[in-house]
């Protein structure tokens, strides 16, 4: 039992030690204006490129998951509720798969 806590404690640490290192030496660095904008837009990239993937592979013909993708993506633009958003996706894929 001691060797499991030594071992959850020394990941702990390694991972640990990476994230404070960068956050207790750069904390006074102040970021120009345009590499903050850049750092801005990482989240919006990576959640992309989680997302695309899935849409892609979600039905049995490529373009019926792109067309429900793209009603996604226009009802969201549109900044409708999430549901509203899933259910139109649905709607346009079966709705693509129909006709």
């Amino acid at each position: 039992m001691i060797s499991l806590f030594l071992l959850v404690l020394g990941l702990a640490l390694v991972t640990y030690i990476p994230r404070l290192v960068p956050l207790l030496w750069l904390k006074e660095l102040a970021l120009p204006a345009y590499m903050k904008r850049f750092l801005s837009f990482i989240p919006y990239a990576v959640l992309a490129s989680l997302i695309f993937p899935g849409v892609l592979s979600s039905t049995t013909t490529t373009s019926s998951a792109l067309f429900g993708g793209v009603v996604a993506t226009f009802l969201a633009l549109l900044r409708v509720n999430l549901v509203v958003v899933v259910i139109g996706a649905v709607f346009g894929v079966y709705a693509f798969q129909t006709i």
